[in-house]
């Protein structure tokens, strides 16, 4: 969707504005209410993200399931511009940081698993509406890398869950034709799923 940057500076500064202990509170939330919904109870290829700027710590989450599970982090493809992989979260993991200053996984032998490849992915979002559809950064690189599942409706697999705070919630979002809707989207508050 073409979003007013206005509405995106607001939505912003709205997230970045918690405190501390909110954005605890809130994540502490939000994953005890995923965990219980069962959308990722057979989950076993989870894709996360590093939290910037007030975004939803997902910390909590990958902590409580721990064991049979491999996490995976979003890197900036480096010969398809505007594209992301996914690359394997390793204890010795070594970062560097992109050209937005976020830190991903670096590295010769970095286990890279593309979208497809993965059961869920966790997304970081701006604004969003009860519809699950989603304002993100503005640069279209979860749109982008995940437009196959516009075209392929029959895949399960990425289910998309979108993590926010409750005040990053719109009345309605329209989106364009390139926007992908999110499966569902959780925060400290409820549990929002797209209709079948």
């Amino acid at each position: 969707m073409v979003t007013d940057p206005l509405l995106r500076r607001r939505l912003r500064r709205a997230r970045r504005e918690l405190s501390q202990r909110a954005q605890r509170d809130h994540a502490a939330a939000v994953c005890r209410r995923l965990l219980s919904s069962g959308l990722i109870r057979s989950a076993r290829r989870i894709a996360f993200y590093l939290p910037i700027a007030g975004e939803l710590d997902p910390t909590p989450i990958r902590e409580q399931l721990r064991g049979r599970r491999h996490w995976y982090l979003p890197v900036l493809r480096p010969h398809t511009p505007g594209r992301l992989w996914f690359v394997h979260d390793a204890p010795k993991t070594r970062w560097r940081r992109n050209r937005f200053g976020i830190l991903e996984p670096s590295g010769r032998y970095r286990q890279i698993v593309p979208p497809q490849g993965l059961h869920v992915i966790l997304v970081p979002l701006v604004g969003f509406d009860a519809h699950c559809h989603r304002i993100g950064m503005g640069a279209g690189f979860y749109d982008r890398s995940l437009a196959f599942l516009r075209d392929r409706r029959h895949w399960q697999r990425p289910r998309l869950i979108g993590l926010a705070h409750e005040c990053q919630r719109l009345d309605a979002i329209e989106p364009e034709p390139w926007d992908l809707p999110l499966d569902a989207v959780v925060t400290e508050h409820a549990l929002y799923q797209r209709g079948p």
